[in-house]
């Protein structure tokens, strides 16, 4: 298993830009570590880890902490592994994401992703509310919440560096709570058991209450087109914040175990204001909690949403993605500020706090997959200075998922709709970014393996499909039977279509291209190239001969009959490569005047005594369906009393096959020439040749005494029209 390799700071050299134009950016500290430590401690700390511990002791808090931590330590490093490999831009993991999966995906996750930010900030200002109203119960709520939200959206307003300042004060202040509860002194003389009995709740249901308390180490992330080095800074304040906030969680579930006993911890929520050495410092520290998480939000979420307005990924974008000189989102920061303050007129938002999670671990999960596939396709592109081994996002991306149902199964559900029907709309916008993605990678590393496994099992009858080899001397004046070619390859056969030309210079291939894009659109694999090769024949040799061996090869090789004669013994030669290469043959021959008349009526042809029937049958079956028509099963002999046991034949073959109910069968008693006139009228005429010299002569011939389109299949003895 590949070893923790951790990055090694390369020497920059630093270009000083002039003092007016100078953007002030943050370091590991500021950028990264404080704001996440300070969303990581936040008012559950405060105000239910004691729950927790009442409930499960002091053992089964350390399994739920370290359980809780472990997803996001997988996280963690899985963006501190990606970071350290890509030029990540604004928004933090929405820039992972889009970089990695391509803009549709970044902004279906990033626009959930965003308005989660968003009404955090708002639940974190009525946390402060409710904890600010135990201490002055007179004043006005809404007052209360108006006046906190004002002041954090005039601090985000001003800089992102005034708030950082800002939010140094507020871990002072956490820091001295904190110090004053660990000075309690511990008189209980029987502190709380190791193991609870989970009164309360059970143990995943305790679980489920304290998971929230560990999000919030994206904090830092959204602030990466704010920061000096995001690939350092990153990664390592994201990992020495969770590693840290760890130690504190768990020296607190320790420590409350010690001074009261599980009923104080499960009844009273503000036993570490009660208990602490200094109880205003407990308090001035729960409202300082949710006044830098709220602030970290503020900062946080209008900058991911002036990363969505950079690539148009949200409506308005012109507006919302204007920045000042500064690199301040101001107009981002304005409509998230009123966004908020929205928010907090509804009143309580607890129905929407399962949600936001939801929203934040699909985030999380999304993130981990991305490495987990980068490092499963193994491709040259993907080697971050900072490598962890494969199970690590593997298992953050399962335990993401793991935790979402585990909280809530409705809400899990509701947001992954949520961001399918996001993907779907902005997949429809075609949006363009100026850097590729790993989706077409993605794609050809599953077809490659999928390659492999099938190149383990030999072709069946029973998957097979109509892929058509078409050799295209002229692509524009071949045009005629491209309807035709459609209606027997879809939905599910494909196309390989070639020419072959002398000068590279003057290649056809986009002649090519526009020829099949109508069917391409449509949903049929389409390929196109162009042979450099002073002879048709040789070059189609060649190709026939190449295809034979890939493990996606055509089948069918598609061949068309003009009025001309002079081209025949080319096509002569090109069905023996064929027959060689164990392909089957459709030579069409259209009718000048009717082409496919009105592509209803199928005629085909068969001879009871012939196994070349089989390629006839598939591609007949195409046509009707796409056509939704009917078809005639005609055979015909010269003895009268062959009759009814040509009957027999055809319905115990029309059984065999499947055949449509609507299908009627024909028997004609005569000489070819003279039973063709006697056959209903049909818009295609369907026949089977045997493995002798094809006569292309005896083809127009039959086009004319038909007076229709007519098909004339040989097998390649790999269908079968009876599994």
């Amino acid at each position: 298993m590949t070893a923790f390799t951790f990055w090694q700071k390369k020497n920059t050299k630093n270009t000083a830009k002039p003092k007016s134009t100078r953007v002030k950016k943050f370091g590991t500290i500021s950028g990264v570590f404080t704001p996440n430590v300070l969303t990581i401690l936040g008012v559950i700390m405060f105000l239910r880890l004691g729950w927790v511990v009442g409930n499960a002791g002091f053992l089964g808090a350390l399994a739920i902490i370290v359980l809780a931590k472990s997803v996001t330590i997988c996280t963690g490093l899985s963006l501190a592994s990606i970071t350290t490999n890509i030029r990540i831009g604004a928004g933090g993991a929405y820039s992972v994401i889009s970089k990695s999966l391509g803009l549709e995906a970044g902004g279906s996750i990033g626009i959930p992703f965003y308005i989660s930010q968003t009404l955090s900030a708002a639940l974190y200002i009525i946390g402060f509310t409710e904890g600010w109203l135990r201490i002055f119960p007179e004043h006005t709520p809404l007052l209360v919440a108006t006046t906190a939200w004002f002041s954090l959206l005039v601090i985000s307003y001003i800089s992102a560096q005034f708030a950082i300042k800002v939010q140094y004060i507020i871990m002072a202040i956490m820091a001295a709570s904190l110090l004053s509860f660990f000075l309690t002194p511990v008189t209980m003389p029987q502190p709380s058991e190791l193991v609870g009995n989970f009164e309360d709740a059970d143990f995943w249901a305790v679980f489920a209450i304290f998971f929230p308390a560990v999000t919030g180490i994206m904090a830092g992330a959204n602030m990466s087109g704010d920061l000096k080095e995001p690939r350092r800074s990153i990664p390592l304040g994201t990992m020495s914040s969770i590693l840290v906030t760890m130690v504190i969680y768990i020296g607190l579930a320790w420590f409350l175990s010690q001074i009261a006993t599980p009923e104080e911890l499960r009844s009273n929520q503000m036993i570490m204001v009660d208990v602490a050495f200094w109880g205003p410092a407990v308090v001035a520290g729960i409202l300082g909690a949710t006044l830098s998480s709220a602030l970290g939000s503020m900062l946080g979420a209008p900058r991911i949403l002036q990363a969505l307005a950079e690539q148009r990924t949200v409506p308005f974008y012109e507006f919302f993605e204007a920045k000042t000189k500064n690199n301040e989102p101001r107009n981002a920061i304005i409509f998230t500020g009123i966004f908020i303050e929205f928010a907090l007129l509804l009143g309580n938002l607890d129905v929407l706090a399962a949600l936001i999670t939801m929203f934040f671990l699909i985030t999380y999960g999304i993130l981990n997959l991305v490495v987990f596939i980068q490092q499963s396709m193994k491709v040259i592109s993907f080697r971050p200075t900072f490598q962890i081994p494969r199970f690590v996002p593997f298992l953050g991306a399962v335990g993401c998922v793991f935790m979402m149902f585990l909280i809530n199964p409705v809400f899990s559900v509701v947001a992954i709709i949520t961001i399918i029907v996001l993907y779907v709309w902005l997949e429809r916008r075609e949006l363009k970014s100026n850097w590729g993605d790993l989706r077409g990678g993605l794609f050809l590393a599953l077809a490659e393996r999928a390659s492999r496994v099938a190149m383990k099992y030999p072709r069946h009858q029973i998957s097979w499909k109509p892929d058509l080899l078409l050799p295209v001397d002229d692509p524009k004046v071949w045009a005629g039977p491209l309807l035709f070619i459609r209606n027997i390859t879809y939905p599910a056969g494909s196309i390989f279509a070639f020419t072959v030309q002398e000068d590279e210079k003057n290649s056809m291939n986009d002649e090519l291209k526009e020829l099949f894009a109508p069917i391409k659109n449509e949903g049929v694999l389409v390929t196109t190239t162009t042979i450099d090769d002073t002879n048709f024949q040789h070059g189609a040799k060649l190709v026939i001969q190449t295809l034979s061996g890939s493990t996606f090869r055509p089948n069918i090789l598609f061949l068309t009959v003009g009025s001309d004669s002079d081209n025949d013994d080319v096509l002569n030669k090109l069905v023996q490569d064929a027959t060689k290469s164990r392909l089957g043959v459709i030579i069409l021959r259209q009718h000048s005047r009717k082409a496919f008349g009105m592509q209803r009526v199928i005629n085909l042809w068969l001879r009871d005594k012939s196994p070349n029937w089989h390629l006839a049958m598939l591609i007949t079956l195409q046509l009707q369906i796409n056509w939704h028509g009917t078809i005639n099963l005609v055979t015909a002999s010269p003895e009268k009393n062959d009759e009814k046991r040509l009957n027999n034949f055809l319905e115990k073959l029309g059984d065999r096959a499947r055949l449509p109910s609507m299908t009627d069968f024909h028997v004609l008693i005569g000489q070819f020439k003279d039973v063709v006139l006697q056959a209903p009228p049909a818009d295609i005429n369907i026949f089977g040749v045997g493995h002798d010299t094809i006569s292309f002569d005896f083809i127009r011939d039959v086009s004319e005494l038909t007076k229709s389109s007519c098909l004339f299949v040989r097998d390649s003895g790999e269908e079968s029209a009876l599994v």
